[in-house]
């Protein structure tokens, strides 16, 4: 079996341990083994940042946009390859593991830009003979700690602008998916970036994760995963006096309004809902309906969902791939119960699959009879199961939509103006789809959500400066 070391300082460095990386689609299909870091594994790794730091922060802005430039040329040479790897540990769909290997290259060509158009100002004081600069200064040595359902678009979208504006990094991928990050890993080694200015440290988050949020020489950690282990690394970095950047939960609502053409609701609604097997973020898990099309909307659902392909994420016409582990299966079907237990009617779908292959297969669920106090309506399930709740109107369905805790993605489906204007202003969400899934950005404009789904300055585009960067601003006297 093929084994796949931690990179530190330019030198691939052994485990104290490896672990295998498990296709979901099929049990017995072991991709490689990675290795295990510990604590030292983190500390050799910031040592290495800490020396690079200085010249990399200092280093010429057309050297970093042509390294970042180089990465993102390969990762899209190679994105079939790279998808395939993605789709194979972490179960998403040839198309959607394609998909995220060409978002991972889009995203360091952008910052390769980026790397040139850090801008800052230069202002009047308000006493006389005396010039005012303000400019963007790199923060440091980073820490990113990054989930396991987007395993190369969201280390990425974290590794690119922290390079891009001077930081060195220490990156520590999810466990259940090590191997897209470590592929990218090696592109990244060979691509002209000084030994020290990128590392990988791959381990169990309760090791690795708690060294860098601890470790003394880490100036900054942006995180994305659960919100209890957000909750906590937001504890421990103010008390560390680190910049904390947080992204957690969501239990984004998707609105049906009467008027809403009913095919294309649906149809964003499977998508929202369902693709990915569910296990993004922004996928949305309330279907918030009005009375009249109430009845329509759950037959049409019902038979769009009996079209629905489960399967392996390799072979062609599937449209949703396994769940990503046991545990979340586990966790899905449960949810799936106690939905039931609260009153729910289990409309479609919810049931484990058995398929050719062993592999971590469920069946879509839709529960409707719901209330919005249901554990179902309130709880991030993280997995391919949506309830609907029926509302009396427009009014109803927003105080609905914006009645819980986390406020990521938002959707709408309406053909009226009016109320798409309104659900944009007053949803109490980070980012507002009109007639699209709640899944689904892009990669040059801010990510991030409101309440308990996310803390910190935005990521992506050019905010993402926001939170790599730190400002100076510098006194003249002439």
């Amino acid at each position: 079996m093929q084994q796949h070391d931690n990179l530190i300082a330019g030198e691939w460095w052994k485990g104290v341990g490896y672990s295998p990386n498990q296709n979901p689609s099929n049990l017995s299909d072991t991709i490689a083994e990675y290795a295990q870091g510990d604590a030292s594994h983190v500390d050799a790794a910031v040592a290495a940042a800490t020396a690079a730091f200085p010249a990399w922060a200092t280093s010429g802005i057309q050297a970093r946009s042509d390294a970042l430039d180089k990465i993102g040329t390969e990762i899209l040479s190679r994105r079939e390859e790279l998808g395939i790897l993605l789709s194979r540990e972490e179960g998403k769909t040839r198309v959607e593991g394609i998909g995220e290997a060409t978002r991972a290259g889009q995203i360091f060509k952008f910052f390769a830009g980026e790397c040139l158009r850090l801008s800052g100002e230069v202002l009047p004081s308000v006493r006389p003979n005396i010039g005012v600069e303000i400019t963007r200064e790199p923060i440091g040595v980073v820490g990113l700690i990054t989930p396991w359902n987007f395993p190369i678009a969201i280390p990425a979208w974290k590794i690119a602008p922290a390079l891009a504006f001077g930081n060195c990094v220490v990156l520590k991928p999810a466990d259940l998916v090590p191997g897209s990050a470590w592929a990218l890993a090696e592109i990244i080694s060979r691509s002209g970036i000084p030994p020290g200015v990128f590392n990988l440290v791959m381990g169990r988050g309760r090791v690795i994760g708690n060294a860098l949020v601890n470790h003394a020489g880490i100036h900054a950690i942006s995180f994305t995963g659960s919100v209890g282990v957000g909750r906590s690394i937001a504890i421990q970095c103010a008390t560390k006096h680190k910049k904390v950047q947080l992204e957690m939960g969501g239990k984004n609502p998707q609105v049906v309004l009467d008027d809403a053409d009913l095919a294309q609701a649906v149809e964003l609604s499977v998508q929202s809902a369902f693709y990915s097997t569910g296990q993004r973020c922004t996928a949305s898990s309330r279907l918030i309906v009005t009375d009249e099309i109430y009845p329509k909307f759950v037959k049409a659902m019902k038979a769009r969902m009996a079209k629905i392909e489960v399967g392996d994420a390799l072979v062609q016409g599937t449209d949703i791939g396994p769940v990503s582990s046991q545990s979340q299966l586990d966790q899905n079907l449960e949810y799936v119960e106690i939905g039931q237990n609260e009153g729910a009617t289990l409309a479609a779908g919810g049931q484990r699959l058995k398929l050719d292959t062993e592999g971590f297969y469920m069946a879509p669920a839709l529960l409707v009879d719901t209330a919005k106090s249901m554990r179902i309506n309130k709880e991030e399930i993280f997995g391919p199961v949506a309830s609907v709740i029926r509302v009396k109107d427009y009014e109803e369905a927003l105080v609905t939509a914006n009645d819980t805790e986390f406020g990521l993605s938002a959707g709408i489906a309406t053909s009226s103006l009016k109320y798409a204007t309104h659900f944009k202003r007053h949803s109490q969400a980070g980012m507002v789809m009109v007639n699209l899934p709640t899944a689904g950005v892009d990669y040059h404009v801010p990510f991030g959500g409101r309440k308990g789904s996310s803390y910190g300055p935005r990521e992506q585009g050019r905010y993402a400066q926001e939170f790599f960067t730190t400002v100076k601003t510098a006194y003249t006297l002439a």
